[in-house]
Parts: C-alpha cells; sequence; structure tokens
C-alpha cells in the first residue's frame, strides 16, 4: 500500500486536473494521446515504483489532460506478464489510478482476430473476456481496494458499451463484438491453439488486457474495452504467418477510428 500511495503522491503533485477516466493504450495505439489537450506528460521512469515498458508499439509514458470534455490519465503504452514482471507489477497502475480518484477505465489492444467474421482493421467492443493468464488477485487481498471475491458476471459496462455503438452508427463506423482470450505470450500462438480458443468461446486473443481488467473490477471500476484487430488467426494457408511488426503498423492504421469512438463515449458518458 505503501507503494500506490507513493506513486500516486508523486503523480498527483505533478498534475493539475484530478482524472476520473483512465485510459490504457495497447500496441500501436498511442495515436490517442495526440487527442488529448493540456497534456501534462510523466515519463514512467520518473514515476517512483513504475516499471518500464518494453514490448515494441508501447511509449511509456502517463499523460494527464483533457479528452472530450472530461479530465483523463492515460498510459502510453502498459506493461505485461512477459516481459518478466509478476502480476501485481503488471497490474499496478490500476490501484494508483483509482487512488488518484479515476471511476471508469477505457482499455485497448491490439489483437487476433480467431472468429472468421474478423478482419485486418475491425474493432471489437469487448463485451466478455476469458483468462488464460495467471490471476493478478492471487495472494492476500487488498482491502483497501475491494472484497476477496470480486463480482465477475458484468465486468464490461453495459452502458458504456451502449454508447459505443451508438456513436459508431452516427459516424459511420462498423464495429464488430465479442470475447477476448488473454494468455501469456510472449509467442504467437499455434494453429492448433487457435482453434482451441475458437472451441472455447474466444472471438479474438492477445497478450494483456484481462489482467488489469480484473484489478479494475476489484477496484470497483466502470470499464470499457476495445480490440483493433491486427492479424486473422483463422485462415492458414501454406504461407501464413504471424509478424510482431507487422500488428503494430495494422494497429496505427486503426487507431484513428478507435481515438474518434473513445472521444466520443468520453463525451457522452
Amino acid at each position: 500500500m505503501k507503494k500506490y500511495l507513493e506513486s500516486a503522491d508523486y503523480i498527483r503533485e505533478r498534475i493539475s486536473i484530478s482524472p476520473k477516466v483512465g485510459i490504457i493504450l495497447g500496441s500501436g495505439l498511442g495515436k490517442l494521446a495526440n487527442s488529448i489537450t493540456d497534456k501534462e506528460v510523466i515519463p514512467y521512469a520518473q514515476i517512483p515504483n513504475f516499471l518500464l515498458s518494453t514490448a515494441p508499439g508501447h511509449q511509456g509514458n502517463l499523460i494527464a489532460g483533457r479528452l472530450g470534455g472530461k479530465e483523463v490519465i492515460c498510459m502510453q503504452g502498459r506493461f505485461h506478464y512477459y516481459e518478466g514482471y509478476g502480476m501485481e507489477q503488471v497490474t499496478f497502475p490500476i490501484r494508483v489510478f483509482k487512488l488518484l480518484g479515476v471511476e471508469v477505465l477505457f482499455v485497448s489492444n491490439a489483437a487476433g482476430g480467431i472468429n472468421p467474421k474478423l478482419k485486418v482493421g475491425d474493432l471489437m467492443i469487448i463485451k466478455d473476456h476469458i483468462n488464460l493468464l495467471p490471476n493478478p488477485l492471487i495472494g492476500p487481498n487488498h482491502e483497501e481496494f475491494g472484497t476477496r471475491f470480486p463480482d465477475m458476471t458484468r465486468v464490461y459496462d453495459k452502458e458504456l458499451i451502449k454508447i459505443c455503438e451508438d456513436m459508431a452508427e452516427i459516424r459511420g463506423i462498423t464495429v464488430r463484438h465479442g470475447v477476448y482470450v488473454g494468455s501469456t505470450g510472449p509467442t504467437f500462438e499455434t494453429p492448433a491453439e487457435y482453434k482451441f480458443f475458437k472451441t472455447i468461446g474466444a472471438d479474438a486473443t492477445g497478450m494483456s488486457t484481462v489482467p488489469e481488467v480484473i484489478v479494475a473490477r476489484h477496484c470497483g471500476l466502470r470499464v470499457f474495452g476495445m480490440s483493433v484487430i491486427t492479424n486473422e488467426a483463422h485462415d492458414f494457408a501454406e504461407d501464413f504467418v504471424n509478424d510482431g511488426a507487422d500488428v503494430i503498423v495494422k494497429a496505427d492504421a486503426a487507431a484513428e477510428k478507435m481515438s474518434t469512438l473513445f472521444v466520443d463515449i468520453i463525451a457522452n458518458m
């Protein structure tokens, strides 16, 4: 708890807002940060107890400012289990957000489309998830943040999903809906693993997001999640390969649409 408070105090002293909205931007999706006005930027390296984001496409800045008429705080890059960090480290910023007064968390990621209906460049509203990573709540419970056994039946906020659907229709942006499965990485999945994920009910897969969302719900935060489909994991032709660099390129190409919807949702909450 001392570390959470130390980080929160450091950030609070260096920003001039009281953010109610927290945002986590995934691989190649840092472009949303360009829409934030009145920016105050703190590199992760300067924040006590924060980690460094080593994944490609993660810039490693905490940005406070205004978006959609609301005061927000945004992670331009996240931490991953595959980087060698423990689950409490991966999810550390979520509890710091809670101490800063954040009430709603927006999460984004680049994901592989398992459902054949999902194509590269599609935006998928996360309606539910499957966790194949270690649960971040294992260990002593942080009573200061939440109950020992948090309910997970309605993880992704239905009101925020409805706002996104309405705004997407107005904007003429096509959105899909699906279940996201989070696994450890850092390898891309084998064809057999993709088929397994499909069998257990997943529409898209990635290596992040779920731990942060679990801790957010433990803290009582409302959550909205969106995946940008950056590769199609359902057509295994002879020349099919997964390319991490290409994932970032594809995410960057779709980031503007996602950014538009995030701003719209925040403005209409």
